[in-house]
């Protein structure tokens, strides 16, 4: 079984992509900018946007019948890994317990010139 899905909470795809595809128990979720899904614009500040990359990320999660717990791996993108302390901070509060394996990587740009990207890799029984 393979399934697109596109998640109302999260902002609008900046490109022809879908927010995550399902197939069979593994969910594929695109990466999720910071942007604020009502208007579409990045908020100020590695802090803010790490917190609504992530809300966009369990915004496409739940669209899906997902949730955080789910997560078994994640991809961050930052564009300045002198931000890698902040975005730890705010990451290790939506993934708790058992958490997902992952990558960090610093990147040249990011679209619409966001600080960070999160991708994850989500499995359920």
């Amino acid at each position: 079984m393979k399934k697109t899905i596109m998640a109302k909470d999260a902002p609008a795809a900046v490109g022809p992509y879908v927010h995550a595809v399902q197939a069979g128990n593994l969910l594929y979720a695109s990466g999720q900018l910071g942007l604020v899904p009502e208007t579409g614009e990045l908020p100020e500040g590695i802090v803010a946007q790490t917190k609504q990359s992530l809300d966009n990320v369990g915004a496409v999660l739940r669209a899906a019948g997902y949730d955080y717990k789910d997560v078994i791996k994640t991809t961050v993108f930052i564009d300045n890994m002198d931000d890698f302390g902040t975005v730890n901070e705010i990451y290790a509060t939506y993934f708790t317990g058992e958490t997902p394996a992952r990558s960090c990587v610093e990147v040249a740009k990011l679209p619409k010139g966001a600080l960070v990207e999160v991708e994850v890799v989500a499995y359920k029984e």
